[in-house]
């Protein structure tokens, strides 16, 4: 499985690295545009992400404007609703607002930092994904 993590603070993306690495490859990107330039090369070589980590907060591209991009190429690629990455917004900002608007733009799961390892093995697990024991 391909994951993509977008969070433009070193030490979350180190953590949240950390901490999925047993379900399969990581990627990581700094800010929203570098996220939206992964994406679309990953759906160009046909290695799309299954899962996209995506922080709310960061310079350049927010993660909703970020999500509204990821969905846009979704969408150019024939892609129903439902068929394309998972995205999970990580974000310290759990308000009504920003987790409707969230949601309201295609983010199918909503994890509020800090992340705690068991909440997101169980979100892995709502998914559909298991941690491979080789790793």
């Amino acid at each position: 499985m391909r994951m993509l993590i977008v969070d433009d603070d070193e030490i979350n993306r180190k953590l949240l690295q950390a901490l999925v690495k047993p379900f399969g490859q990581i990627d990581l990107a700094e800010n929203g545009l570098e996220a939206v330039a992964r994406f679309n090369g990953a759906q160009e070589l046909g290695e799309p992400y299954e899962v996209v980590f995506l922080d709310i907060m960061m310079p350049q591209m927010n993660g909703h404007d970020c999500l509204q991009k990821i969905r846009g190429i979704e969408l150019d690629r024939g892609l129903a609703k439902g068929d394309g990455a998972k995205v999970v917004m990580v974000t310290a900002l759990g308000d009504a607002r920003n987790v409707m608007s969230a949601f309201s733009a295609g983010a199918e799961y909503y994890l509020v930092k800090p992340i705690q390892q068991r909440k997101l093995f169980e979100l892995m697990a709502e998914m559909g994904f298991q941690p491979n024991p080789m790793t």
